[in-house]
């Protein structure tokens, strides 16, 4: 069995059986690796970058989900002089079980050094 990319199907492949009928089926997500915690974070944090084009300022959490990744990502939102004044937001990233985007949002906005207290 080949795997193949077809166009405008995002990350999905389909498989198909040679010798088999020309119909084509999607590739079931158990037949694909589920990525480490690590490669979620780094995952997370190329996503935030590529959808926001935010400055990163790093990984703040990974928490494995039931359907993939929850990675919590800090970016600059505003860069201020001086930086101790930056805005900076924390984004959750939802990823699935092979990486793959599922969503994610903005979950806080706050001043640099003042993310904890307030």
């Amino acid at each position: 069995m080949t795997a193949e990319r077809i166009r405008g199907d995002g990350d999905r492949e389909r498989s198909r059986d040679r010798g088999a009928r020309d119909d084509d089926r999607y590739v079931d997500e158990e037949e694909y690796e589920a990525v480490s915690a690590a490669e979620a974070a780094r995952e997370g944090l190329r996503q935030i970058i590529g959808l926001t084009g935010k400055d990163p300022v790093g990984i703040t959490s990974v928490q494995p989900t039931d359907d993939g990744w929850l990675v919590g990502v800090e970016v600059v939102e505003d860069h201020r002089i001086p930086a101790s004044t930056d805005l900076l937001g924390l984004y959750e990233v939802e990823l699935d079980m092979t990486g793959s985007l599922l969503g994610y949002r903005r979950s806080r906005r706050y001043q640099r050094g003042k993310g904890d207290g307030g």
